[in-house]
C-alpha cells in the first residue's frame, strides 16, 4: 500500500485525506476534512525517514507546548499524534499564499506592506516568547497572508523535531532546510537559544521583502552559515534606497551577530520599525563596513564549520539514495584575447545538449565555438553579425540571428560545418530565439508581439501567444520550449523593447494547446532543467530555482535562491547563463547591470573620458542645442529616468523624470525642454519636461492613440518626428513614422507607412528632409525622404546596413553605424534635390550603446562598456542538476 493510502486508512476515523497540497525538506501537506468538526484542515505528515529518527514520544510530548497558543497572528494547532507509524500535526486549511510564494511572483513588497506584516509576526512572536515557546524557524515559507495580515504556521514544530531527536540533529532552526534566515547563534549550535534569534529570522525576512534577497547567499550551506557569522549584512538601503532610515536602522539592530546587541524583544524590534525617529548605532556601523573582532570569529568560526559538517551529515544519513550523487565540479573557463564574448546587447551564448560544447558570440561579431576537449575556440564562416545563438535538441545544428534586431534574420547550419539557411528573414524581434523539441523554432515578434514559430524547415510563421494588454503585457520573449512538448516558458515583458531590465517581468509558460499563460515567478530570464527545475534570473541577477512538472505546466514548490551576481546584458533584459540537457551550468559572473561610461571621442577615433569618476549604467543621450549639457538615461533599481549632465569634468548632473522607465531624450532647439519616451505606458507615452529641473511634472504631447518609440524635434520647434507601433499585423512586426504639427491639436500626420521596419526619424536643420532607417531591402539601411511630402522621392544612404542615423547640426553631413559597428559619415551636398558623397569610416562603435555628435561635428559623445568590466572569464557548473535536485525540494 502507498503511503497516502496507508495514511488515509490510518487516519480515517478521525479525517478524509483529500488531496496533497505539496512537500517541503520536512513535512508533506495534505488537504483533508475534519469528519467530527466538518471542516477543511491541512494535515502536515513528517517524512517518514525523518519520523523513524525521531521517535514519536518525545515528539508529541514537546508539540503539546503549542497548542495552547491563542493569537490572531499564529495559525493554531488542533491535533497532532501518531497513526501507522506517521507522525503528524493539524492545522487549520486557510486559502492564500506564503510570503515566498509572494516574493516568487513579485520579488519585492511595497516598503509599507513589508514593515505592516513584519510588524504583525513581531506582535506574534513577543506572544508566544512570554509564554516560553521560541519558533526557531521564521522564513518565508513559514508565514501566510490571509486577508492582508499576517499569520505565522509551525510555531514550534521545529523545537519540537530538534528536541524530540535528542541532541542527534543540530538546532537550526531549520530541518533540513534552507540556512538563510539562521541567527548567528543557531548557526554555532549554541545550546541555548533565545527569542532574539527569532528576531534575528524575522529580520532577514523583512530583508528579503524590501530587496528580493535575503541578507546573505551563497553556492552552499555552509557558504551561506560562515557568511551569517562572520559578514555583516550589506544596508538594506544600499539595495533599495526608498526603504526609510528607521526601518534600515532596525534592521541593522536586529541583524546584529551578538544576540545581546539585538533587540531585547520583538515587541521593540516592531516598535522601532514603526518609529519613524528611530536611529541605531548598528546602523552607522553595517555602513561604514565594521568588521566583527577577531575574539568574536574565533569563537563561531570553529563550531560553525562543525554545525555545517554536521548538518550535511544529518542530511545524507537521513535522506537515504540508491545511489550517490555525481560530484559538482566548478571551474573559469578564460576565453583568449580576440576570441572573448562580444559586447551584444542579446544573449551571447549557449550550451550543446551532452555540455561539451559552448557557442558564442565573439569579440569580432561572428560566432565561435568552444569544444570540451580543446584549448581554443573556432571561429564560423558566414555568421557575421550573429547574435543569440542556440544549439538544435539533438545538437547538430546551430541556430542564430543576425542583422539588426527588430529586422533579424533566423538562420541555421551545420555544427560539422557548411553555409547557413535563412528560416526567417521578416518580423523577427531581438529578445530570444530557440528550436522547440517539435520541429518549430520560437521566437519573439518585432516590436511589441506575442511569441511565434516557424518551421525549421522554414515556412509561414505563426503567433502562439495572446498578450493580455490590458495587463500591460507588451512583448512575450526569450522563449525555452519544454521537452515534452506541450508548453513553453517565456518572459512577459511590460517594458518594451530595447528598455532596460525591467522589474515588473515576468516568468511565464504557456500552454501551446490552448495558447494560455500564466505567470510562475518575478524574473527576466528562464531555463528549464532535465532535474524538473525551472531556473529563472531577477532584475538585480540573483539565480533561483523552483521545482517544476512540465505536464501540469506548473511549480510545484517554493523558489530557493542559489547564486548572485549573473550577468545581465544592457537592454532587453539578455542574461549571460545557459544549462545543457545533462545539467551543465555555464554563466558569466560579475556585476548585476553593467559599468559603463561616458566619453569624448574625436573623428580619429581617440577615446578620453568626460568625467572618470562618473560611471552608471546607461542607456541613450542627447546633446544640448549649445553643446554644453547632456541628456542622458540612467538605469536605476525602480525604472530608468532621464538625467542632465554639464559636459565639464565633474559637471553638476540634475534628475528631471522621477518614475517609470523612460528613455529616447531629445532637446528642444532652444534647449528649455526634453522630450522623452515613456516606455511602459501603452499610448500617449511621449512626454516633455523642463531642462532646468524646475518643474517634475510631466507635459503630454501625444495627440491620438500611437505610442512612440523615438522622437525628436524639427530645428524651428514646429514638428515633432516619432516612430510609432502603430499597424501591427499578427507578429507585430510594423513599425511607422508619423510627425505632430505642433502650432495645432490635429492628430499626427503619417510620413512613412508600410509592412517594414521603419524607425529613428530625423528632420534636417533646414526642415526639408526627413532621415531614418528601414528595413524594405531584408536589411535595415538608411534613408532620405523629403519633407513633408514623402512620397515624392526616396534615397538610399547606406549599403550594407545602416543603423542609428543622425545630421550634423549645419545639415552638412549624416552620421550612422554601420553592420560592421562602425561610425560612418556622408557629406551632404547643399541644392534643391538631395545628394550625398564621399561616405568614409570614422572609428569603431564595438561596445558603444548610443552615440551623439556635438555642434562642431568634431567631437562625439558615446556610451560604452568599461574595458574593465568586458567579460571573458566564464563559470563552468558541471553535474548541477544532481546539486538542484538536493537543494530544492520538489
Amino acid at each position: 500500500m502507498s503511503d497516502p493510502a496507508r495514511l488515509s486508512a490510518a487516519l480515517a476515523d478521525r479525517y478524509r485525506i483529500e488531496r496533497e497540497l505539496g512537500a517541503g525538506g520536512m513535512a508533506t501537506v495534505y488537504l483533508a476534512h475534519d469528519l467530527k468538526h466538518e471542516r477543511k484542515v491541512a494535515i502536515k505528515v513528517l517524512k517518514p525517514e525523518l519520523a523513524a529518527v525521531l521517535g514519536a514520544e518525545r515528539f508529541i510530548v514537546e508539540i503539546k507546548t503549542t497548542a495552547a497558543m491563542s493569537h490572531p497572528h499564529i495559525l493554531p494547532l488542533f491535533d497532532s499524534g501518531t497513526a501507522d507509524g506517521f507522525l503528524f500535526y493539524v492545522m487549520p486549511y486557510i486559502q492564500g499564499e506564503t510570503i515566498r510564494e509572494k516574493l516568487n511572483r513579485e520579488t519585492q513588497f511595497g516598503v509599507e506592506e513589508a514593515v505592516h506584516l513584519a510588524r504583525e509576526v513581531a506582535d506574534a512572536l513577543d506572544y508566544a516568547h512570554r509564554h516560553g515557546v521560541i519558533h526557531r524557524d521564521i522564513k518565508p515559507e513559514n508565514i501566510l497572508l490571509h486577508d492582508g495580515r499576517a499569520m505565522v504556521m509551525d510555531f514550534g514544530i521545529a523545537l519540537a523535531v530538534s528536541a524530540a531527536a535528542g541532541g542527534r540533529m543540530t538546532e537550526t532552526g531549520l530541518s533540513l532546510g534552507t540556512p538563510h534566515y539562521m541567527s548567528p547563534e543557531q548557526a554555532t549550535a549554541e545550546k541555548e537559544i533565545s527569542g532574539r534569534s527569532d528576531v534575528y529570522s524575522l529580520a532577514s525576512v523583512l530583508y528579503e521583502m524590501l530587496t528580493g534577497a535575503p541578507p546573505h547567499l551563497g553556492g552552499s550551506a555552509q557558504q551561506i552559515i560562515m557568511k551569517i557569522i562572520t559578514e555583516p549584512a550589506e544596508p538594506v538601503t544600499k539595495r533599495r534606497k526608498t526603504v526609510p532610515e528607521n526601518v534600515a536602522a532596525a534592521l541593522a539592530k536586529a541583524l546584529e551577530k551578538l544576540p545581546a546587541d539585538r533587540f531585547e524583544s520583538a515587541v521593540a524590534f516592531g516598535a522601532a520599525l514603526d518609529n519613524a525617529s528611530f536611529r541605531s548605532a548598528a546602523s552607522h556601523s553595517m555602513h561604514a563596513g565594521v568588521a566583527l573582532s577577531a575574539r568574536w570569529r574565533q569563537r563561531v568560526a570553529v563550531p560553525a564549520l562543525i554545525a555545517a559538517g554536521l548538518l550535511a551529515l544529518t542530511t545524507a544519513a537521513m535522506m537515504w539514495r540508491p545511489a550517490p550523487p555525481a560530484a559538482v565540479s566548478r571551474y573559469h573557463v578564460e576565453l583568449p584575447t580576440g576570441k572573448r564574448l562580444g559586447s551584444t546587447q542579446w544573449s551571447p551564448f549557449s550550451v550543446s545538449p551532452d555540455g561539451s560544447q559552448l557557442v558564442y558570440s565573439g569579440e569580432s561579431g561572428r560566432l565561435l565555438i568552444k569544444s570540451r576537449d580543446q584549448l581554443e575556440p573556432v571561429e564560423l564562416a558566414g555568421t557575421e553579425g550573429a547574435f543569440n545563438p542556440v544549439f538544435s535538441p539533438d545538437g547538430s545544428q546551430i541556430g542564430f540571428m543576425s542583422g539588426a534586431p527588430g529586422s533579424a534574420e533566423i538562420n541555421v547550419m551545420p555544427v560539422a560545418g557548411g553555409p547557413a539557411t535563412t528560416v526567417m528573414s521578416t518580423g523577427v524581434g531581438g529578445p530570444g530565439v530557440a528550436f522547440g523539441y517539435d520541429g518549430y523554432i520560437y521566437f519573439d515578434a518585432s516590436g511589441v508581439g506575442p511569441l511565434v514559430r516557424v518551421r525549421a524547415t522554414g515556412g509561414a510563421p505563426e503567433a502562439v501567444s495572446v498578450r493580455d494588454t490590458a495587463n500591460g503585457e507588451l512583448q512575450h520573449n526569450w522563449p525555452d520550449p519544454l521537452p515534452n512538448g506541450r508548453g513553453v516558458l517565456m518572459v512577459i515583458d511590460r517594458g518594451g523593447p530595447g528598455t532596460n531590465v525591467a522589474t515588473t517581468n515576468d516568468i511565464a509558460v504557456l500552454d501551446l494547446k490552448t495558447r494560455k499563460h500564466h505567470a510562475i515567478a518575478r524574473g527576466i530570464f528562464a531555463r528549464y532543467v532535465s532535474s524538473g527545475h525551472v531556473l529563472f534570473v531577477t532584475p538585480t541577477g540573483v539565480l533561483m530555482a523552483a521545482p517544476f512538472d512540465q505536464d501540469r505546466l506548473e511549480t510545484t514548490g517554493p523558489a530557493v535562491a542559489l547564486l548572485e551576481g549573473v550577468s545581465i546584458r544592457r537592454g532587453g533584459g539578455a542574461v549571460d547563463l545557459a544549462i545543457s540537457r545533462s545539467g551543465t551550468l555555464w554563466y558569466s559572473a560579475g556585476s548585476g547591470l553593467a559599468e559603463m561610461e561616458v566619453l569624448w571621442v574625436t573623428r580619429a577615433g581617440a577615446f578620453s573620458p568626460i568625467d572618470d569618476s562618473w560611471t552608471g549604467t546607461f542607456s541613450s543621450l542627447a546633446i544640448s542645442p549649445d553643446g554644453s549639457r547632456l541628456a542622458i538615461s540612467i538605469h536605476e533599481i525602480s525604472g530608468e529616468q532621464i538625467w542632465i549632465k554639464r559636459l565639464t569634468p565633474k559637471g553638476a548632473l540634475s534628475k528631471v523624470t522621477f518614475d517609470g522607465v523612460n528613455g529616447a531624450p531629445a532637446w528642444k532647439p532652444d534647449g528649455t525642454e526634453l522630450l522623452y519616451v515613456a516606455l511602459f505606458k501603452q499610448d500617449h507615452n511621449l512626454f516633455s519636461v523642463r531642462a532646468d529641473g524646475g518643474s517634475q511634472k510631466p507635459t503630454s504631447v501625444m495627440r491620438g492613440n500611437s505610442r512612440a518609440y523615438t522622437a525628436s524635434w524639427s530645428r524651428d520647434g514646429r514638428w515633432i518626428v516619432f516612430d510609432t507601433f502603430g499597424q501591427l499585423d499578427m507578429m507585430g512586426s510594423g513599425r511607422d513614422i508619423s510627425a505632430l504639427r505642433m502650432e495645432s491639436d490635429s492628430a499626427p500626420v503619417v510620413l512613412v507607412n508600410s509592412r517594414f521596419a521603419e524607425r529613428k526619424p530625423s528632420l534636417s536643420p533646414d526642415g526639408r528632409w526627413l532621415l531614418y532607417q528601414g528595413s524594405q531591402t531584408g536589411t535595415l539601411e538608411v534613408y532620405v525622404r523629403p519633407f513633408p511630402n514623402t512620397t515624392q522621392a526616396l534615397y538610399q544612404v547606406s549599403t550594407g546596413g545602416g543603423t542609428s542615423p543622425k545630421w550634423s547640426r549645419d545639415g552638412r553631413e549624416i552620421f550612422y553605424e554601420n553592420a560592421s559597428t562602425e561610425l560612418m559619415r556622408v557629406a551632404v551636398t547643399p541644392g534643391s534635390t538631395f545628394a550625398f558623397t564621399d561616405p568614409r569610416v570614422l572609428f569603431s562603435l564595438r561596445g558603444v550603446a548610443d552615440w551623439d555628435v556635438m555642434p562642431d561635428g568634431q567631437r562625439f559623445v558615446v556610451i560604452r562598456q568599461r574595458a574593465t568590466q568586458q567579460r571573458s572569464k566564464l563559470v563552468v557548473v558541471e553535474n548541477f542538476a544532481d546539486e538542484l535536485r538536493r537543494k530544492v525540494a520538489k
